[in-house]
């Protein structure tokens, strides 16, 4: 299955002002990058996955509708995945987003950490 393209379009939008943004296809799905690091991607799968680091993984799905990341067999911690029903308006959508954001953006940039060199 391909990533939702619309989907893909509205996270652009609200990440339209973000410094040092890029795009990879990963997964089968699109990853949007801040600084050199994922912080969600537009899942093949459905949905979104958001990087929200490990101390809030289990509070977001406790608290719902996040699940866990599954990769294989492999649980990934530190990320969440939400799905699109959950994402109908662009207030929920923008929780999502901002919460992997703020995750991405409290690493040091890699894409800095290359210019150095």
């Amino acid at each position: 299955m391909a990533y939702d393209e619309d989907l893909a379009e509205r996270v652009r939008e609200l990440l339209a002002t973000e410094p040092d943004l890029s795009e990879k296809r990963m997964f089968g799905g699109l990853a949007f990058l801040l600084g050199g690091h994922m912080a969600l991607a537009v899942s093949g799968q459905g949905g979104i996955m958001v990087r929200v680091g490990a101390a809030q993984t289990d509070e977001l799905i406790a608290a719902g509708p996040a699940q866990p990341v599954e990769m294989g067999e492999r649980t990934m911690g530190g990320w969440v995945r939400v799905g699109a029903e959950h994402l109908t308006t662009e207030r929920r959508l923008s929780r999502w987003v901002q919460l992997g954001v703020g995750q991405a953006r409290s690493l040091a940039s890699k894409t800095a950490q290359t210019r150095r060199r």
